[in-house]
């Protein structure tokens, strides 16, 4: 019997997993404080918060799929391997 109170997925989902938990919180905390930045402190900035925050991930999500592949390899040239 697993130790967890709830079902987890197979370690191989962890590639878009993390991803996927990696972009909406980058695009909540980003379209937030441009959002509030563009319109301030108002009802208006509660009011478009959501769907500035809904196309900011439709797009951050597909393109960190995209670009990830090439970031792990910039950092393997700039990270020395585990000893």
């Amino acid at each position: 019997m697993s130790s967890s109170a709830y079902p987890r997925l197979p370690a191989r989902y962890a590639g878009v997993v993390m991803p996927f938990f990696l972009s909406v919180l980058m695009t909540f905390v980003v379209s937030g404080i441009s959002t509030l930045k563009a319109l301030g402190p108002t009802t208006a900035f509660l009011q478009t918060w959501p769907a500035s925050w809904a196309l900011s991930w439709i797009v951050a999500f597909p393109t960190l799929m995209l670009v990830l592949p090439i970031v792990r390899r910039l950092v393997a040239l700039v990270v020395a391997p585990p000893a």
